[in-house]
This record gives structure tokens, sequence and C-alpha cells, in this order.
């Protein structure tokens, strides 16, 4: 069973940094994929970053793209979402995604 989990959230200062992480309860993930997701206020869910490790590939959305760094650790138990010069719009609950499973999510802040 599948147990995602999220952790790195909170608030920071627009212009900051924070890089969240997503494990499976610390077990070695079941697939070679990892999706970021968000959820602004008001706003649907949107995709933010992917990483497939098998063959090297992240992708980001627009809005993040150029500050944002996808990656996972050597053990492949720990996937890590690096967003810079953060933004006010960056608020958000952030999720982790693998098929058709989901972390709960963490709320990120950003603060002027």
């Amino acid at each position: 069973q599948v147990n995602l989990v999220v952790s790195g959230g909170g608030l920071v200062q627009a212009g900051g940094s924070l890089r969240l992480s997503c494990s499976d309860s610390g077990r070695t993930f079941s697939s070679p994929h990892i999706y970021w997701f968000r959820e602004a206020p008001e706003k649907e869910r949107e995709f933010v970053a992917a990483i497939i490790w098998t063959g090297n590939y992240t992708d980001y959305a627009d809005s993040v793209k150029g500050r944002s760094t996808v990656y996972r650790d050597k053990d492949e138990k720990t996937v890590y979402l690096e967003i810079n010069s953060l933004k006010l719009e960056d608020t958000a609950v952030y999720y982790c995604q693998q098929g058709d499973y989901w972390s709960k999510g963490t709320q990120v802040t950003v603060s002027s």
C-alpha cells in the first residue's frame, strides 16, 4: 500500500526558497515517477512539476519553470521539489502524487 507523505511546507517570505519532500513512508518508491501539484485558495488543483527518473525526465509548469527543481534522493526514497524566488502566488497547498495515490497536502504560505 502506497502512503505518500509530504513535508517541508510553512511560511516563507517572498523572494525566498523552500524545499518540499515526498516519500512513501520511508520506503523505496514502487514506481519511478512522482508528480507535484498545488491548490491555491478558490482555484483548481494544478500541475507543478514531475520527475520520471528511469528516463531522466523532468517537467515544470510555466509558473515555476526556471526557478524550480525536482529531483530524487540516490536511495530512491525521497523526491524533492525546490522553488526559489518565491512569489505570493506560490501560496497553496502542495501535494505529491504517484498513480492513484496522493499525499495529504502541506501548506505553503508566501508573505510579502
